[in-house]
């Protein structure tokens, strides 16, 4: 049976279009997907999160624990900061992609996907033993709110405490928004400067309500799935289960930056992931940009000259490009010939490589 977050029922009165994602009952769109999307890039959108699990690790050895269990350097990480990293098994495979936030010297929150929480928990519970480090999983505990998009700071000082021109991007803090604690992090999978605010389950909905007042002269929407998705996916960024799985590494993915050899000590997947960095990958995660309107999806065998040459991970209409877009692993002998297509249906709909992200936002 699915489960429902704390905000179902707002959904619902929204007349939301619900489905199952990972185990939960998840708004897909309210209305229209593509005005969604449009006003997260141009006002603001409101999100529903509270599907992804919070794990907190606390001690005096909470950082060099999770030095250990994760590929990141989190011991150095400073209070009130944030990283992105990865969770991965012995052979390299990512377990889970993460955002890791300090709270304090000895207090960490990890923030997991939905579908993989409970696995990242017992993981890191199983990898901290010999530390001085307690990992607890309070997923059920929180609900997550995100306020995503060019006004979204300006429609969230109106409720908080905090000084939010003092928060950077991928930084943390505690405040009191519309009247209830909350952490406060200006991180997002969007593209667009936003804020995520985690609060205990009784709080989240007041505080859905409060930002949805406070944003509806600026343009704010209550934002699905489907919206989050494109958002994401002109970012640039990866979904788990897509782009990235315990069959693909940090490297495969072209995320090699995020594994920190330099750090003192061993961690988990280290002798795997030096040998991916030394050999390199026969896959390369890269951008496509279709030619035509036909739109590459997940699955589709990517082509050259008949020959299967890749896989698509993730494919939309770009609201902000105008054309198809996606993401793809493509062998690397086949990028440096050209060529590409994409096989939809029985025809080869020719696209073009480019980088990523499709999408940046201005300054």
């Amino acid at each position: 049976m699915s489960r429902s977050t704390p905000l179902r029922g707002v959904h619902e009165s929204l007349g939301a279009t619900l489905t199952d994602f990972a185990g939960w009952q998840m708004p897909l769109r309210y209305g229209s997907e593509s005005a969604e999307h449009n006003a997260v890039r141009t006002a603001a959108g409101l999100f529903d999160l509270s599907h992804m699990g919070e794990i907190f690790v606390v001690g005096p050895q909470a950082g060099e624990a999770l030095d250990h269990a994760l590929v990141g350097h989190l011991s150095v990480l400073a209070p009130g900061r944030a990283r992105y990293t990865m969770i991965v098994n012995e052979t390299g495979g990512i377990l889970d992609d993460l955002i890791v936030y300090r709270l304090d010297e000895d207090q960490y929150m990890v923030v997991a996907n939905a579908s993989n929480y409970a696995l990242v928990a017992r993981e890191l519970a199983e990898r901290v033993r010999g530390y001085d480090a307690q990992v607890t999983d309070r997923s059920d505990e929180y609900a997550l709110v995100a306020v995503q998009g060019p006004r979204s700071a300006e429609i969230l000082a109106a409720l908080t405490d905090a000084d939010l021109d003092e928060l950077k991007y991928y930084a943390i803090v505690a405040g009191i928004v519309a009247g209830a604690p909350a952490l406060i992090a200006r991180t997002g999978y969007t593209g667009e400067d936003g804020f995520e605010l985690f609060v205990l389950n009784e709080h989240a909905v007041p505080l859905w309500n409060a930002l949805a007042e406070a944003g509806r002269d600026a343009g704010l929407v209550p934002a699905g799935l489907s919206a989050r998705d494109t958002l994401r996916l002109e970012a640039g960024m990866p979904l788990y289960g897509n782009e990235l799985s315990a069959a693909i590494t940090p490297f495969d993915a072209g995320l090699g930056r995020v594994v920190r050899f330099d750090k003192p000590g061993d961690f988990v997947g280290k002798a795997a992931l030096e040998r991916a960095a030394e050999y390199g990958t026969r896959r390369r995660l890269v951008g496509l940009v279709a030619r035509g309107r036909r739109v590459p999806r997940h699955g589709y065998s990517v082509t050259r000259e008949g020959a299967v040459v890749g896989e698509v991970t993730s494919g939309a209409p770009s609201q902000s490009l105008g054309r198809p877009i996606a993401m793809a692993y493509v062998d690397e002998g086949a990028l440096e010939k050209g060529g590409l297509a994409v096989d939809i249906r029985g025809s080869q709909e020719p696209v073009d490589v480019v980088d990523l992200p499709f999408y940046r936002r201005s300054k």
